[in-house]
């Protein structure tokens, strides 16, 4: 056998590996930041979830308002 290929091999493996840990810690942390977000809109001032998601669906139809009155 190659020993070039195999360990060619063993660290392409090691950075696809390093790269998804990555990209899952990341993911964790976004989820988290923003499960934070809206638990504290939701205990101090009473803002749930939908009401959020509602406002952030319509910020494009806010900026396209904002920018025609200009």
């Amino acid at each position: 056998m190659n020993w070039f290929l195999v360990i060619a091999a063993i660290f392409v493996t090691w950075v696809v590996f390093n790269w998804l840990v990555n990209v899952l810690k990341t993911t964790l942390t976004t989820a988290f930041t923003i499960a934070a977000i809206i638990l504290v809109l939701q205990l101090a001032v009473g803002i749930g979830p939908q009401q959020l998601l509602d406002t952030v669906m319509s910020l494009p139809r806010l900026a396209i308002e904002a920018l025609q009155k200009k």
